[in-house]
């Protein structure tokens, strides 16, 4: 099911694709509609480009988040099979062609990022390869030579639905008269003064006001070294009182803030990270054993991988 699909029950729309990002911020701040773009991946992480053009609109935000399964096909044109397209090109989105790539490696392939997935196979080329959901198939009449070449199973991505920023405040306040009572917010802020403890004490206003974080992340304010604008997911709504009174201590201290996005929260697990899913290396203590090992941390192996 595809983004569009789970954003259509909200109400009666005419679904048009736009060819871009762009394309979809100037729709919405021109009032022509409302826009889906794609946030973040569980393989990936955050899709950039997308988080800039949210920051850096003038009048949109998001009111719903949606979350899409996603897997891989490969693709060429119709009558054109894999033997043609050893040691070409594959196009996709950025996300697209980092989350596959055993496939492009095992085909000695070379990546040529595209501005979608849907833009790389509605616009391939014979002696090319395109990734892309296997909707694209049908929808562009291309030849599918490979189902499920993505290099992770269980693969979500994350779309915002946004609109012009009145209308996402009318849009939360029907939420709320509608029963929801639960809301998340993606909030950016950035403290124009810089040095020690600066972004502590932002967080330390959050954690005595009891808000839960759930995402942190950093961006650098572009070609001015050093400086940076926080982007932070919270399990609250900007006009409950005890984060309204956080939002108004952080505006005090002068720090600049805009929220990108307020949504119903969805029901969301808390798994643990087990032991298999760690990255190579590091080190990890098992805290479930009845005691920590004596000198643990004067282990060889310890000092190499914390570089002490």
């Amino acid at each position: 099911m595809t983004a569009a699909d789970q954003f259509a029950p909200l109400g009666d729309f005419d679904l048009v694709p736009s060819p871009n990002v762009p394309a979809i911020m100037n729709a919405v701040q021109s009032h022509h509609g409302w826009g889906v773009i794609a946030w973040e991946n569980n393989v990936e992480g955050y899709v950039v480009p997308n988080l800039d053009a949210l920051i850096d609109a003038t009048d949109a935000a998001g009111f719903a988040r949606i979350n899409v399964d996603v897997s891989f096909s490969a693709f060429t044109v119709r009558g054109h099979g894999i033997y043609d397209c050893t040691g070409d090109t594959v196009s996709a989105h950025p996300h697209g062609l980092a989350q596959c790539t055993r496939f492009i490696a095992e085909h000695r392939l070379t990546p040529t990022p595209a501005s979608s997935n849907a833009a790389a196979c509605r616009d391939l080329k014979p002696g090319q390869v395109a990734l892309g959901p296997s909707i694209c198939g049908a929808l562009y009449g291309l030849d599918t030579l490979a189902d499920h070449v993505q290099d992770f199973d269980g693969a979500r991505t994350d779309f915002l639905v946004i609109a012009p920023r009145d209308q996402v405040q009318e849009l939360n306040s029907r939420a709320r008269h509608g029963g929801a009572t639960d809301f998340e917010t993606i909030i950016t802020f950035i403290p124009l003064a810089t040095g020690p403890g600066v972004v502590a004490n932002v967080l330390d206003v959050l954690r005595i006001a009891g808000l839960n974080m759930t995402s942190f992340i950093s961006r650098p304010i572009k070609g001015h070294d050093g400086t940076y604008m926080f982007i932070d997911t919270l399990d609250a709504a900007p006009w409950e009182p005890r984060f309204q009174k956080v939002l108004e201590m952080l505006a005090m201290q002068g720090i600049w803030l805009k929220t990108l996005a307020v949504y119903p929260r969805r029901e969301r697990a808390n798994p643990p990270v087990d032991a298999w899913m760690l990255p190579e290396g590091g080190i990890h203590i098992d805290i479930d054993e009845r005691r920590v090992p004596e000198g643990w941390q004067y282990d060889q192996e310890v000092r190499k991988e914390l570089l002490w």
